[in-house]
């Protein structure tokens, strides 16, 4: 089994395309004016369109509506992206912190209010669970 993406249901693809794509540095692949995939080496992001939901079953999905999911993005210097992200994040969660696993973490939202956590293992127990991992 391979892990092939997670997706986003939004009412507007192209506002979340063009925040993840500052966020993730690559651009989108947008097979579908409703559906865009942003490819990393480790990982895919999708991002549908709200009118796709209907393919999955009627009340499936419902966009901007997550408070459980935590999208997680391991960078080389948590510090360097703050500054990068900061003047175009609206709503920052937490600044770059100190967590007790070992990483450098700092949280903020997406415009439709899902989670990111972009963070940098740092402590030597931290930096081995990582080691060999994409």
């Amino acid at each position: 089994m391979n892990f092939a993406s997670v997706r986003i249901i939004t009412d507007d693809v192209d506002r979340l395309v063009e925040f993840y794509e500052k966020v993730m540095g690559v651009s989108a692949e947008r097979p579908a004016p409703v559906f865009a995939e942003l490819a990393l080496p480790s990982c895919t992001l999708a991002i549908g369109h709200s009118q796709t939901t209907q393919l999955f079953g009627a009340d499936s999905v419902v966009g901007a509506n997550n408070r459980t999911v935590i999208i997680e993005f391991r960078v080389d210097d948590v510090e360097a992206e703050y500054v990068r992200l900061k003047p175009f994040v609206e709503h920052w969660v937490k600044e770059p912190t100190m967590m007790p696993w070992g990483n450098r973490s700092m949280l903020f939202r997406d415009p439709d209010g899902n989670l990111l956590n972009l963070f940098e293992p740092v402590t030597e127990d931290a930096i081995k669970r990582f080691r060999g991992r994409h």
